[in-house]
């Protein structure tokens, strides 16, 4: 019977779009030193910063993308 078959497999099919957006969004780890706790800040649609919030109390944090930058990935905001 139609619609009885469910794969749970994690194998994309080719031309599957699945976890093409997931896997191309950059992003830079954070530890939030306010509440102890770490998370993914993933850079803004102008591609001119990592912008995110503490996920507990809301803590604002941009890092600006820039020449003469860094080349880390894990940072700890304060």
């Amino acid at each position: 019977m139609p619609g009885e078959h469910l794969d749970l497999s994690s194998e994309s099919s080719p031309g599957s779009r699945g976890n093409a957006k997931a896997e191309s969004r950059r992003f830079v780890g954070v530890h939030f030193a306010c509440c102890d706790v770490y998370s993914r800040v993933y850079v803004n649609r102008e591609q001119t910063a990592y912008e995110g919030n503490c996920p507990k109390c809301g803590k604002r944090v941009v890092l600006k993308i820039g020449p003469g930058g860094t080349d880390s990935r894990f940072f700890t905001a304060q």
